[in-house]
């Protein structure tokens, strides 16, 4: 008798955990798809099921307006903003509760990837979904496409959804393998390096090869003759140049010490030093998705010992190629740097983000922090 009772308690439980697994596949995603539509057609199923349980769990908070009497407030969507960061400055206006439930809902439903920059007018009379929805059907004729000095392609790539250009990531990342005619004196392996810092305003239809054109055109147009001279003046050819100055550009917290740092590093290439570039140790390891973040700070000792020909910690000389795309002042350094005896240089003390240069192994060893 107790041998059928524990098989009655054990096939109860295995129901009970049948029903438990039939929830979580099916009637979640399906609840919440009914409440808040289709889940976004690149969510994994562990994502859909983790996005719909979390949607569910807010109740009411998606569906009900902050406050039914609040006066309209003036938005703006930056160019290349995330929408975490988005979500994080309507909470912080009160335009809505929850952040994170924006968040949310954002990425289930694939808006997340179709919010444009522009500016808007929203309120906390509307709900959570009515924002998100709202930012999305801004249409301005013109896109606006923003590269920051010191990005990489592929955070170029992440900011176009929110550009307003209808290119997608993938596309504008495998065209950039095949950099424009108007390059062709740089002779580059890709456009990286090349992808010039500045603000893109452009027509919607703007195609990709386009885009890739008049970006190569006003890198060609900023490079001028007398900054070419200014690398041939230090034994580079502008391919080299630029993959310098990608390397200065993101050391120079406080672009003033770039000409410092270039010097720097021309004067380990004159005598055969390995650079010990820690930006080329970031470029190598990639994506961080612990910090979502393509640059890992700090760096451990063992990331130093990466093997990659972009290390330059293992291999003499520039890496294969630019690390990220510098800005003009970056590269006005490598073409006229400081002329200074230093080959060293570490992170000042204070966290102020400045630089202490040594021009001996010995004074870079006294200048270590306590």
């Amino acid at each position: 008798m107790k041998r059928y009772q524990l098989y009655f308690f054990l096939a109860a439980f295995i129901l009970f955990l049948l029903v438990c697994i039939f929830a979580f596949l099916y009637y979640i995603p399906a609840r919440a798809s009914l409440l808040f539509g289709p889940p976004a057609r690149g969510l994994s199923i562990p994502n859909r099921i983790e996005y719909s349980t979390r949607l569910l769990s807010y109740g009411d908070e998606l569906t009900t307006p902050l406050d039914l009497n609040g006066i309209d407030v003036d938005f703006r969507v930056e160019p290349g903003e995330s929408v975490f960061s988005i979500a994080d400055r309507l909470e912080g206006l009160s335009i809505i509760s929850n952040a994170q439930a924006f968040y949310d809902y954002c990425v289930y439903t694939g808006i997340d990837l179709t919010i444009q920059s522009g500016d808007f007018t929203l309120s906390p009379a509307q709900s959570i979904i009515d924002i998100a929805q709202s930012l999305q059907k801004f249409s301005p004729s013109d896109a606006v496409l923003t590269i920051l000095p010191g990005w990489r392609m592929e955070e170029i790539a992440a900011s176009l959804p929110t550009s307003g250009l209808l290119i997608e990531p993938g596309d504008f990342l495998a065209a950039a393998n095949d950099p424009p005619q108007v390059l062709a004196f740089a002779e580059p392996a890709s456009m990286e390096g090349f992808f010039f810092p500045d603000t893109y305003t452009l027509p919607r239809e703007t195609d990709l090869n386009q885009l890739l054109e008049i970006i190569g055109r006003n890198f060609t147009a900023k490079l001028t003759v007398d900054i070419q001279n200014g690398f041939t003046a230090q034994n580079l050819t502008v391919y080299q140049a630029v993959t310098l100055a990608s390397i200065v550009e993101r050391e120079a917290v406080h672009i003033e010490e770039a000409s410092v740092i270039a010097s720097v590093y021309l004067n380990r290439l004159a005598i055969g030093m390995k650079l010990d570039a820690d930006p080329t140790v970031q470029y190598a390891l990639g994506y961080q998705y612990d910090t979502s973040s393509w640059w890992k700070s700090p760096l451990a000792l063992t990331d130093l010992q990466v093997i990659s020909p972009y290390n330059t910690y293992l291999n003499p000389s520039l890496p294969p190629t630019p690390i990220s795309n510098p800005g003009i002042e970056a590269l006005l350094a490598v073409a006229y740097p400081q002329s200074s005896s230093y080959y060293f240089f570490r992170a000042a003390c204070d966290g102020s983000g400045y630089h202490v240069f040594s021009a001996t192994l010995e004074e870079q060893i006294a200048n270590e922090c306590p």
